[in-house]
């Protein structure tokens, strides 16, 4: 596990393992199940609220905008800030789908996602 642990007094642990950073009016957050197939590239996007996910399964190169890409395996977490281009967010694997849940702050009518040329 990855992250600060604390044991509290009736045995569950916590472990921290993401902050992120989103706009103080949220009117709901939608998580959605997202399945990559292989070699699959999610294009260049942004999202109006951010997003906070995790992998659940396979390997995912993410990359924002003016930062170093990075290797996104089962277990990881990730951040969006919200408006970031998303440069990169690519199934990594040539055999294999890559499955990660995604957690999107909302406010009114916003669309999850805008696709960027």
């Amino acid at each position: 596990m990855t992250g600060d642990q604390h044991d509290s007094k009736d045995g569950v642990i916590r472990a921290h393992l993401l902050t992120g950073l989103f706009d103080a009016h949220i009117d709901r957050i939608e998580v959605h199940s997202i399945t990559l197939q292989p070699t699959q590239q999610a294009g260049r996007h942004t999202h109006p609220g951010g997003v906070v996910g995790y992998v659940v399964d396979g390997d995912i190169l993410f990359e924002i905008d003016g930062q170093p890409a990075t290797r996104l395996h089962n277990g990881s977490v990730f951040y969006e800030p919200p408006g970031a281009v998303i440069t990169r967010f690519d199934n990594a694997s040539d055999t294999v789908t890559a499955t990660f849940i995604a957690f999107y702050p909302l406010i009114g009518d916003q669309a999850l996602i805008s696709m960027l040329e």
